[in-house]
């Protein structure tokens, strides 16, 4: 088993244990064997240029990237392409993101999950079956022709035995909770999300399982002072999950301070929702038949409605510090340490500690992806210097 040592100078690493101004990282294999403070500055380095080093930014929807949209290539070369895309955005680990369409797509999703994990396609845990069963009236850009009740049938296809973690976005007012407890026994991990549910459907879905909100504020019925509605039932929840665009477009910076405040920190989880554009040359896209156009970081289509975003996780990471009050080091746990949390992984991934992947990002002093290592070896990034 191979085994290397990298020595991490000028600037902060963000371990499981604290801060440290420089360290050195011993990997053997795919793993972190040890990280200790910097003791001697060695003749090859990673040099974060007064930056940070961060665990690998896990998201966990990812609709597309690199020109390629899931729904059009459920495919292990879709989700590698996708994949692809994002590395050079600190995106170390990922779940390719369906947008409601049809049982034979979603069938088609799951088996190329499976297909690619075995395929050893860098970075893919799972996949996110985002609908149909969600709500007309909160459908976003989601095709309506898509949609359908949750059955019996398509429950078996969701809790078959997979090679990595599946999650499904729905709307629990159109299901029931003895629904929602069998995806959650079956080991499927359940969000609302486009849903116009009460305070009382999102505690009760909670009670059967539920663990996730699919982009909070976005979709879903609104707080109000004699309606709490889904956004107020997550940020009552001190356990569910949610998580949050930071785009400076899906929600307001006052609502992003909202959550943070209003609940841990642990359980909030920065998302990229990000569409083919994220890394293509040619930004506008179809979706479904329907033209989307991109411009200044928006993705939306012919009638003005947000389809998605053109956000990687480094940007994501980028906005709350500068739109919020959140710290690097926090920032960094929501785009890693949290969502490896949600989805069970935090034995394997999600922070730089012994015994978990050696996945990493550098980013410089303002925040941008300088560097991702997978499994201890560099991908993308300008840095090319790398301690052994």
């Amino acid at each position: 088993m191979s085994e290397s040592q990298f020595h991490v100078v000028n600037g902060t690493v963000v371990t499981r244990d604290g801060l440290l101004n420089g360290a050195t990282i011993r990997v053997v294999g795919d793993r972190i064997a040890l990280i200790t403070p910097l003791e001697r500055i060695a003749s090859e380095a990673i040099d974060l240029g007064g930056g940070w080093l961060v665990p690998g930014f896990i998201d966990t929807q990812v609709n597309g990237g690199g020109g390629v949209l899931l729904n059009d290539q459920p495919t292990v070369e879709g989700i590698a392409a996708i994949g692809a895309a994002h590395v050079p955005y600190g995106t170390t680990a990922f779940m390719p993101t369906l947008i409601s369409d049809t049982p034979e797509v979603i069938e088609a999703t799951l088996d190329a999950m499976d297909a690619a994990i075995l395929a050893g396609v860098p970075g893919v845990v799972g996949a996110h079956i985002e609908g149909p069963w969600i709500n007309p009236s909160r459908k976003g850009i989601h095709d309506p022709a898509k949609f359908r009740l949750l059955d019996d049938a398509m429950i078996d296809l969701l809790i078959r035995p997979r090679k990595g973690r599946v999650m499904v976005t729905l709307a629990p007012e159109l299901t029931d909770a003895a629904s929602i407890a069998r995806l959650v026994a079956g080991g499927v991990i359940v969000s609302a999300g486009h849903t116009d549910a009460d305070y009382e459907t999102i505690v009760d879905a909670v009670g059967a399982g539920l663990t996730g909100i699919t982009h909070l504020f976005n979709a879903m019925s609104p707080l109000l002072h004699r309606a709490p509605g889904v956004v107020g039932a997550a940020l009552d929840d001190r356990h569910v999950y949610c998580g949050l665009i930071a785009d400076g477009l899906h929600v307001h910076d006052a609502a992003l301070r909202l959550a943070l405040n209003a609940r841990p920190n642990d359980r909030l989880m920065l998302v990229s929702d990000a569409m083919p554009s994220v890394g293509a040359v040619d930004k506008d896209f179809r979706l479904q038949g329907r033209l989307i156009h991109v411009e200044d970081g928006k993705c939306f289509g012919e009638d003005g409605t947000l389809a998605g975003s053109d956000l990687d996780m480094a940007g994501a990471v980028r906005n709350l510090v500068a739109r919020t009050h959140a710290d690097v080091p926090t920032a960094a746990a929501m785009a890693a340490t949290y969502p490896a949390a949600f989805l069970g992984l935090s034995h394997e991934r999600g922070a730089l500690a012994p015994g978990l992947r050696a996945d990493w990002v550098a980013l410089t002093a303002d925040l941008k992806p300088a560097g991702t290592w997978i499994g201890g070896h560099l991908v993308a990034g300008p840095l090319a210097q790398q301690g052994n």
